[in-house]
C-alpha cells in the first residue's frame, strides 16, 4: 500500500527540519564507521517498517561500498557470519532502543556494547540510534513512502 504525504513537514516547520539535521550532521561526524551506521539505521527502519527511510539507507549503504549479501541478512543477522561483533554488539543495542518499551536496554546488552566501543563511542552511537528513530516516526506519521519503482522498458 503507498502511503500519500500528509504534509512536507519540512515546509510546514523549517526550524524542526534544521534541528532534526543538525542531529543527523553530528551523527555523521562522530567518528563511528560510516557502513556501521548505515547498518543502524537500515535496522531500526526494518523494525519500523519505513520504506522511505530503507530506501534512502540501502541505497546508501551501497554507494558507500556495502555488500548486497550484508543488506540481504540483515534482517536475520543473528544467523548470519557476515557480521563483525561490534557490529552485532551495535545492531543488539539497536533493536533494544528501538523496541525500548519492551524491555528496556538489558545490563548484558549495555556490557556487550562497552567491550567494543568506548564510552564516546557508545553516546554516538545512542545518538545514531535515536536519530534514525526520529526519523523513521516523522516520515511514517507525515506519510512519506518510498518512490514507485519505475515499470521495466518494454
Amino acid at each position: 500500500m503507498k502511503m500519500n504525504p500528509r504534509m512536507e513537514y519540512r515546509k510546514a516547520n523549517p526550524q524542526a527540519f534544521q534541528a532534526m539535521l543538525q542531529m543527523e550532521k553530528h551523527v555523521r561526524s562522530s567518528g563511528l564507521d560510516h557502513s556501521l551506521l548505515e547498518l543502524v539505521k537500515i535496522r531500526a527502519s526494518q523494525i519500523n517498517g519505513c520504506a522511505y527511510c530503507l530506501d534512502m539507507h540501502t541505497q546508501e549503504a551501497r554507494q558507500k561500498g556495502e555488500s548486497e549479501q550484508r543488506l540481504y541478512l540483515l534482517n536475520a543477522w543473528r544467523e548470519a557470519a557476515v557480521y563483525t561483533e561490534a557490529e552485532r554488539a551495535a545492531l543488539t543495542l539497536t533493536e533494544a532502543v528501538t523496541l525500548i518499551s519492551k524491555e528496556g536496554v538489558p545490563e548484558n546488552v549495555f556490557q556487550n556494547v562497552q567491550k567494543h566501543f568506548s564510552d564516546a563511542e557508545i553516546v554516538s552511537l545512542l545518538m545514531a540510534i535515536n536519530t534514525i528513530n526520529s526519523w523513521n516516526r516523522l516520515a511514517i506519521a507525515t506519510g512519506m513512502s518510498a518512490p514507485a519503482e519505475l515499470p521495466p522498458a518494454l
